[in-house]
């Protein structure tokens, strides 16, 4: 079987769970793929046999059937954006601090390996939103797109509307769009709702609003929700997934939707995301029985 690995550059606990893995796939039999710069983070991997190097993390998931990523979120979503291109479903092991994408746990990685070779997983389809601009350049985020006040502006000025009608102009720091799977992170901290995977919405929620009476909103995803910068000459910052991209002329318009693109996640056979909410994010939990 043939693996691709993806890792954090800078995580020392992701050079060492990658060193786990490496001496795992090797006494499984493991062809692992991955781009050259890991000699340079895991200095033993040149000694592993079925190791096979390239010249970017691109190839390496071609390369592989299944993509393991090591490292938090963040690698997980760097590594979505290619393997969104490239059909490859993606494991990822949790080597940061919360680690929701990342489900599975370094002590897990054996078995995950095991269910791998067996085809005793689950895969969990994850659709990214996608955002055109006015002149036909389109982005993708798998978690949210995010327009938001640049530099020492105080707050910025949005319309919202969705399907042609007028949702609301915002007065606030700025806006996110989250996907169900971004629910869980920019958009939690800023008091948005958890939403259920593969259900079919996004939710628009204010980063600090003017207004108290303004609150985030859940929407059907497959029409489009578009944000217009009025007046235009704000300086709005716009990004998807954390990368920045310049909005296009003076009166910009964003339309934003559910992609036809999607990632596979790769979980374990008896892992839920119910489970996952109250093991990362202690849901539900309640600190009077823990002090009984």
């Amino acid at each position: 079987m043939h693996l691709a690995i993806v890792l954090h550059p800078a995580n020392q606990m992701a050079a060492q769970t990658a060193g786990d893995f490496l001496s795992l796939a090797d006494r499984m039999q493991l062809h692992v793929h991955a781009a050259g710069k890991i000699t340079e983070i895991v200095p033993s991997a040149s000694q592993y046999r079925n190791l096979h190097l390239y010249d970017s993390e691109r190839e390496a998931m071609e390369r592989g059937e299944i993509t393991v990523a090591i490292g938090g979120d963040g690698t997980i979503l760097r590594s979505a954006h290619i393997a969104r291109e490239v059909a490859r479903p993606l494991l990822g092991i949790n080597s940061g601090k919360l680690g929701f994408l990342a489900s599975i746990q370094r002590q897990d990685m054996d078995r995950a390996l095991q269910e791998v070779i067996s085809g005793d997983f689950k895969l969990d389809r994850r659709s990214f939103l996608q955002a055109e601009f006015s002149n036909g350049e389109v982005f993708y985020a798998l978690n949210e797109f995010v327009f938001s006040r640049k530099g020492t502006v105080s707050m910025v000025t949005l319309t919202a509307e969705y399907d042609g009608d007028l949702i609301n102009r915002y007065w606030a720091d700025g806006i996110i769009v989250s996907s169900p799977t971004g629910s869980t992170a920019y958009n939690l901290s800023t008091g948005g709702p958890i939403v259920l995977p593969r259900t079919n919405v996004m939710v628009l929620t204010p980063i600090s609003p003017h207004t108290l009476t303004t609150r985030p909103l859940v929407l059907p995803s497959q029409k489009n929700l578009t944000i217009k910068v009025e007046p235009a000459d704000q300086e709005v910052l716009f990004s998807g997934d954390g990368n920045n991209y310049e909005l296009p002329g003076k009166s910009p318009q964003v339309h934003i939707r559910q992609s036809d693109h999607y990632i596979e996640l790769i979980g374990l056979s008896e892992q839920s995301y119910f489970e996952t909410l109250r093991n990362k994010l202690m849901w539900g939990a309640d600190v009077r029985e823990q002090n009984k």
